[in-house]
C-alpha cells in the first residue's frame, strides 16, 4: 500500500535533467491506469492524453519555436532553446487535455480540476516507477492557435499541461514546503 512517506517524497525533476530511457508502451499504460483514478463528478472522464515521443518531439519543438517567434519576434536564443528543450530533452512527454464543452450539470471548473488531478497522479505514478517527471504549462498551454493548429485540440478543450517523463540524471534536492499549521484555520459558526 502507498504510504504517506511515499507521497511526501514526490519531487519534480527538471526537464533538462531527464534522459532516456523513458517508459515503454506497457509501462506508460500502467502509469496512465494509475493517473485516471481521480475524483470525477458525474463520471464524465473530462480528459484525454497525447503521447509525444521519438521524432514527434523534434516536430513539436519546431512548431512551438515557430509559434514563439510569431508571438515574440525578438525572442532570444536562450528563450528559444529553453522552449525547444522542453520537448526534445525528455524521452517522453504526455499532454493532458481537459475536455470541457457544454454540460448542464458539471461546471467546467470541476472538470478542469479532475484533469489537473490526472497530472498530479501521473507525476506520482512516474516517480513510483523510478522515473523523474515535471508538469509544465506556460504559454503553450493557453495559446489557442498553437493548441488547435499544432496539437489538434478542439475549441472546447484546454491543455492542462505537459508531463515530461524520463530517467533522472541527478538527484533532485528537496525544497522548502509550506507548513500546514500556518495554512489551517478553524471554521466556527457566526
Amino acid at each position: 500500500m502507498l504510504t504517506l512517506d511515499a507521497l511526501d517524497s514526490r519531487l519534480s525533476t527538471p526537464t533538462r535533467q531527464l534522459a532516456a530511457p523513458g517508459p515503454g508502451e506497457a509501462q506508460l499504460l500502467r502509469l496512465l491506469q494509475t493517473a485516471v483514478r481521480v475524483p470525477d463528478h458525474g463520471k464524465r472522464v473530462p480528459f484525454r492524453f497525447l503521447r509525444i515521443q521519438g521524432d514527434a518531439r523534434i516536430a513539436l519543438a519546431d512548431a512551438a519555436q515557430a509559434r514563439l517567434l510569431e508571438r515574440e519576434p525578438g525572442a532570444g536564443d536562450a528563450v528559444v532553446q529553453k522552449l525547444r528543450s522542453r520537448f526534445t530533452v525528455p524521452p517522453l512527454t504526455v499532454a493532458v487535455i481537459a475536455k470541457l464543452g457544454p454540460d448542464e450539470k458539471i461546471p467546467d471548473s470541476e472538470r478542469f480540476a479532475t484533469a489537473s488531478c490526472v497530472c498530479l497522479l501521473l507525476l506520482q505514478a512516474a516517480q513510483a516507477e523510478g522515473y523523474g517527471a515535471q508538469w509544465l504549462t506556460g504559454w503553450p498551454s493557453y495559446d489557442r492557435r498553437f493548441l488547435e493548429d499544432t496539437l489538434g485540440l478542439a475549441a472546447d478543450e484546454q491543455l492542462v499541461g505537459t508531463i515530461a517523463i524520463g530517467t533522472p540524471t541527478v538527484a533532485v534536492p528537496e525544497r522548502d514546503r509550506p507548513d500546514p499549521r500556518a495554512l489551517l484555520a478553524e471554521w466556527t459558526p457566526a
